[in-house]
Order: C-alpha cells, then structure tokens, then sequence
C-alpha cells in the first residue's frame, strides 16, 4: 500500500527537513498572488523573489532523473494581465532545469469578463532536472484516429501505419468524447456543480494531475505537492500507486484533504474518473436560445 504524508505548514520550511533527490516528480499550483484569503497580494517582484528561494529548495528535492510540473494561471493588476508562465520560465531556466513541454489546460467555464476575453485556460510547465527523465509514454498514448490507416507505397506498404498502442498526444490536448483524443487538456475545471468541489476558491481536478502522475513517474516512486490545497495531487498518486508528500499551510484546506483521503480509502470518495466524457451541454434546455432573444 502507497504510502502518504499531509504536512501542515510554511512549505520551505518544511523542505528543508527533507533529503536530496528524493522525489520522481514534483506536482503544484503555487498561489498566484491575486489575493484569495490564503495569500497576501503584493508587488509581481516580490512574489517571483519569493517563489525562486521555494524552488530552489524544490530543485534540490528532485530527483535526478525527475520532473517539475508547474501550473499556473494569470497574475491580475489593474486590468493588465501578466503571464505567470513567462515570468516562472526565466526562473527555472536560470536554475539549470530545462523545458520540455508547455501544456495547455483549456476549460469551458469560468468568470466572464467585460472589458478583455474571458479566460478559459491555465499552463503548465514541465521542466526536467537533466536529459535523462522518466516518462511513459504508452501509460499516455491516446486514442488514434485512423488506427486501420496502412502505407500505401514504399517498403511498408500494406503495413499498418500507426502505433497499435495509439498515438503520441500533443502538447495541446482536447478531450471531448474519447480521452485525449485530440490536442487540447480539456478537463472541467473544479466548479460549484463538479463531483470533487469543496470550498477550496482554486482546487483542481484530480484528473488533471493523474495524467502528469501516470507519465512521469513509476509505481512506489515519490510525488510532492508543496502547496498541496485540499489534495488533488495527493488522491492522483494514491490512486495510481505512488508515495506520496503534500505540504499545505492552511489548517483548513489540510483538514479536508484528509477528509478525502479517508473516503478515497474508505471507497465513498467522489471524483471524476480519467478520460470521462465532457458533458455535451448542446443537449440542455438552457442551451437552447430562448425566444426573447430571436429576432
């Protein structure tokens, strides 16, 4: 049985109590600074000066053959957007870790703004600590979409063309009716009717951290969350037989996490299943143009 730890607490204080190399795959959403009652906003250079002195300690943990995937959205300040993904590069960059994908995590539904488009999308950054890193390919491969498809000339002619396992995904990915079929992350985002929502403003989906688990990392390995929230990443790795650590500096938030982990082992736990379909909302009365509207 995989085993866990749900620490509460300052994370890079908390890192400091734990060896080198000692985790396969580091897996976070970082508080991105826009004043949710579990940070304090202040200035887009304070955060990031804060946020290298935690990932450099997060460097350091990481295994040699290991992964850092790094979710982030946007920073907000006074109506400009500012692309947390393109700060946060610099800095991984700057400590030795180098980028292999930068993946898109499009959802359908969110808030609407007035005065830009409505953001539907968040990135995640998956750095590498050398060249030479796990990653699995077949535990990820998606569906093909012409798995008969043959060569038609050339020494392979007749010869089925694609991988029987499926096809290599794409750094954008779509799930729509077949999981990970087509090229964009589309996973429902944590919402007030999702299966897993609790009173976390910011929880993702489990499912999204499955996928990033499932490649990057083998069964009994170690997983790290160090801001780990109500435990999405620690339920992924559970689930699919990894070790592992989440650190999480509200006593609340720590405290459902624990909740879900007892109903996950207990089997009551609910959640969204990997490669669900996305609900077809086409189908819904709501989604039909009421009458007033018609010209």
């Amino acid at each position: 049985m995989s085993e866990y730890q749900y620490i509460l607490g300052d994370s890079y204080k908390k890192l400091q109590g734990i060896e080198d190399g000692k985790f396969k795959l580091i897996i976070t959403s970082p508080p991105y600074n826009v004043g949710k009652e579990y940070e304090t906003k202040k200035s887009i250079e304070s955060y990031l000066k804060e946020q290298k002195v935690i990932i450099k300690e997060l460097i350091r943990v990481l295994h040699s053959s290991g992964s850092i995937c790094w979710q982030v959205g946007n920073y907000i300040d006074k109506g400009e957007i500012f692309p947390l993904d393109f700060f946060y590069y610099d800095i991984f960059k700057s400590l030795g870790l180098k980028l292999r994908n930068r993946i898109i995590w499009h959802f359908g539904h969110g808030l609407h703004s007035s005065k830009r488009f409505s953001g539907r999308y968040e990135t995640i950054l998956w750095f590498t600590k050398e060249d030479k890193y796990t990653f699995n390919l077949d535990d990820v491969r998606v569906k093909s979409k012409y798995p008969g498809k043959k060569h038609f000339k050339g020494p392979k002619k007749g010869q089925y063309s694609g991988n029987p396992k499926g096809k290599n995904p794409a750094d954008i990915w779509e799930i729509v009716l077949n999981d990970w079929e087509n090229e964009i992350w589309n996973i429902p985002n944590v919402k007030s009717n999702h299966v897993e929502k609790t009173e976390h403003p910011c929880q993702y989906p489990i499912e999204l951290v499955e996928r990033c688990v499932l490649a990057l990392s083998n069964a009994d390995d170690w997983v790290l969350d160090p801001f780990a929230g109500v435990g999405s990443t620690v339920l992924a790795s559970l689930k699919n037989n990894r070790n592992v650590i989440g650190i999480e500096k509200e006593l609340k938030y720590r405290d459902i996490g624990l909740e879900r982990v007892q109903a996950f082992q207990n089997g009551t736990l609910q959640f969204r299943p990997i490669g669900t379909p996305i609900y077809d909302h086409t189908q819904s009365k709501l989604s039909q143009v009421p009458i007033e509207f018609r010209v």
